[in-house]
């Protein structure tokens, strides 16, 4: 397995435990590395790449969505890759930021009928492929960022997030 430096913030919110979070962003994490590597040539640095995740609430993201995004509203995920990336280049060994909201989790969750635990594993896939500069600003690059995150999903025996939507 693909081995990454995981550093957790639990800093607002009614969080699972830091080992549970630990243990679920060891896992999906691992297993996307694993994927990008294997499925995409991605190269990873000798050492374990950092990535950062901070479990805050919507309060918090939105402060940082109008700061960076000029977005006055919360959102799910936030990533911050520490420097540019464009997939299947060498990442630096620190990865970056993935930033994720509580409340927002929990009412998509909901509202998708999907356990808490799997949308977002979901979300740390999605942030995780951010930090290394896939996006889904167009509708080819949502399809591909979409399909990546699929796949990567399917092997950690969860479902396809996006069912039969059109791309984001």
């Amino acid at each position: 397995m693909t081995s990454i430096d995981i550093q957790i913030s639990v800093e607002e919110g009614p969080w699972p435990s830091e080992a549970e979070l630990v243990a679920l962003g060891e896992r999906v994490l691992g297993a996307s590395a694993d994927f990008l590597k294997r499925e995409e040539k991605q190269p990873f640095p000798k050492m374990p790449a950092e990535v950062s995740l901070v479990f805050t609430d919507d309060a918090s993201i939105r402060t940082i969505n109008a700061e960076w995004r000029n977005q006055d509203k919360p959102t799910n995920v936030l990533s911050f890759p520490a420097f540019p990336l464009t997939p299947g280049k060498m990442p630096g060994p620190m990865l970056g930021d993935i930033i994720l909201a509580h409340e927002t989790l929990v009412r998509e969750a909901e509202d998708l009928g999907k356990p808490f635990d799997e949308h977002l594993s979901h979300l740390l896939v999605h942030g995780f492929l951010h930090l290394f500069g896939y996006d889904h600003l167009d509708d080819d690059d949502a399809e591909r960022m979409e399909s990546l995150e699929t796949r990567i999903l399917a092997g950690l025996g969860l479902s396809d997030p996006y069912g039969d939507s059109d791309p984001v």
